[in-house]
C-alpha cells in the first residue's frame, strides 16, 4: 500500500485534488502525535485510520470499534477484516447505550447520547494511550442534524476530515487513489437509526432489525435500510435495485417475516440515509 500512498500524494491517477487533500489530512495529523481512532469501518474513518496508520505508525494509532447491539454483525467482522488486512492496531470495546434512558427515549437527541457513551469508553482508552480521540466526521456531515458530534467535541475528539476541508467525495476519491476498498462502501448508520424516534429502542427491536437486514444481504442486496414501524418493515433500497427486489418479493417476504415483521413493505422513493432524522425534524418545524 506504500506505493498507493506515493502515487496519490504526488496526484496520482485520480489527479491533482486527491493528492491535495490527502496531503491536507496528512498534515493534521502529523500534528496530533498518538491517537485513538473511533472506526466503524465506513469510508470516513477507514481514511483517517488507514493515514493515520501510514503517517505515524500502528504503535501511534489504536482503532477501537464499539460494539453493542445497535452494531450490525457484519460491521463488526468487516472492521476486524480491514484491521487485519490494513496492518491496524486494532480493539473491540463494548458501549452500552441501551442502559441510559435517554437513549432508549429515542428522541431527536438520541446520536447526542450515543456518543457520550461512545466517549466516556474512549476517552479513559485515550487517556492511557497519551492520545487524542479521532472521528471520522466529513464537512458533509456538518449540515446535517448531527447531535453526536457536539458530544464527541465537548469531551475533546477532534475531526480531522473536517479540518482537513474533505467532504464526501473527497473522501472517495482520495480512498480510491490509496487502493483502499471502502472508497465506495454504502454510507451506513447504527440500527437504532432505523427505529422512528418516540419508539423506544430496544435490544428486541434491535435484534430484529439486525436480522431483517442481514437476510437482505445474503439475497444480494448491500446497501439498503430496514426502517422498524412494529409489526411492519419498510425497506429503502437503491433505485437500481427495485426492479430486482420485485422479481424476488417472494423471498424478501418469507426472509423479513422469518425476521419477525408481519407486514412487509418497500419504499418507492428509494434509499435516503438519515430519512427518519429529517422527517421528525420537519414535523417539529411544522408543529411550531
Amino acid at each position: 500500500m506504500a506505493s498507493a500512498y506515493a502515487e496519490a500524494a504526488t496526484g496520482g491517477s485520480s489527479g491533482e485534488p486527491a493528492g491535495n487533500a490527502l496531503g491536507r489530512l496528512q498534515a493534521v495529523l502529523g500534528q496530533l502525535g498518538r491517537v485513538v481512532v473511533a472506526f466503524s469501518g465506513g469510508a470516513d474513518s477507514a481514511l483517517v485510520a488507514a493515514v493515520a496508520t501510514n503517517l505515524l505508525g500502528s504503535a501511534q494509532v489504536l482503532c477501537a470499534t464499539a460494539v453493542s447491539p445497535s452494531l450490525a454483525p457484519e460491521d463488526r467482522s468487516h472492521c476486524a477484516a480491514l484491521a487485519a488486512e490494513w496492518g491496524l492496531r486494532w480493539v473491540a470495546v463494548t458501549t452500552s447505550e441501551l442502559e441510559d434512558p435517554a437513549y432508549v427515549r429515542n428522541d431527536l437527541d438520541r446520536c447526542y447520547h450515543c456518543k457520550r457513551e461512545l466517549m466516556d469508553v474512549l476517552v479513559p482508552l485515550a487517556e492511557s494511550e497519551r492520545a487524542t480521540v479521532l472521528l471520522g466526521v466529513n464537512l458533509d456531515d456538518l449540515n446535517d442534524h448531527r447531535p453526536g458530534q457536539k458530544a464527541a467535541a465537548e469531551r475533546g475528539a477532534v475531526f480531522p476530515l473536517v479540518e482537513a476541508g474533505l467532504d464526501k467525495a473527497t473522501v472517495r476519491k482520495v480512498s480510491q487513489a490509496l487502493g483502499l476498498r471502502t472508497w465506495d462502501r454504502p454510507a451506513a448508520a447504527c440500527l437504532a437509526s432505523r427505529v422512528p424516534h418516540g419508539t423506544p429502542v430496544s435490544l428486541v427491536v434491535l435484534a430484529k432489525v439486525a436480522a431483517a437486514e442481514s437476510s437482505l444481504r445474503r439475497l444480494g442486496f448491500s446497501a439498503l435500510r430496514v426502517r422498524h414501524y412494529g409489526d411492519a418493515a419498510r425497506i429503502e433500497l437503491p433505485l437500481g435495485d427495485l426492479d430486482r427486489a420485485l422479481e424476488i418479493r417472494d423471498e424478501i417476504v418469507r426472509a423479513l417475516r422469518n425476521a419477525g415483521y408481519r407486514y412487509v413493505t418497500l419504499d418507492l422513493e428509494g434509499l435516503r440515509s438519515g430519512n427518519l432524522s429529517r422527517t421528525a425534524a420537519a414535523e417539529i418545524d411544522m408543529s411550531t
